[in-house]
């Protein structure tokens, strides 16, 4: 998790906020969009290397979150036990 300067507070009360702005910021400041001025979007189906593992591993982790939130909780019982993925 990335630490922020301050008292800084999310806007995204939702569950998978901290991982969706850590995303954001991974991919904000890599190389795809910095020097390159790719969307992250674009940058997450790029396999260059100009985007570091970490974004990558932050995907995985967000796609866990959202996953872990499906309205049919039937899903995944792990969730009854182990609680939601994510920070």
């Amino acid at each position: 998790m990335m630490r922020y300067e301050g008292n800084e507070e999310l806007a995204d009360k939702s569950a998978c906020a901290g991982v969706r702005a850590d995303l954001k910021m991974c991919l904000l400041q890599s190389d795809c969009c910095k020097k390159e001025k790719k969307t992250p979007r674009e940058c997450l189906n790029r396999t260059d290397g100009s985007v570091p593992s970490e974004c990558f591993v932050l995907r995985n982790t967000f796609f866990e979150c959202k996953r872990s939130m499906v309205s049919g909780r039937d899903l995944d019982n792990r969730q009854r036990f182990r609680g939601r993925k994510g920070y």
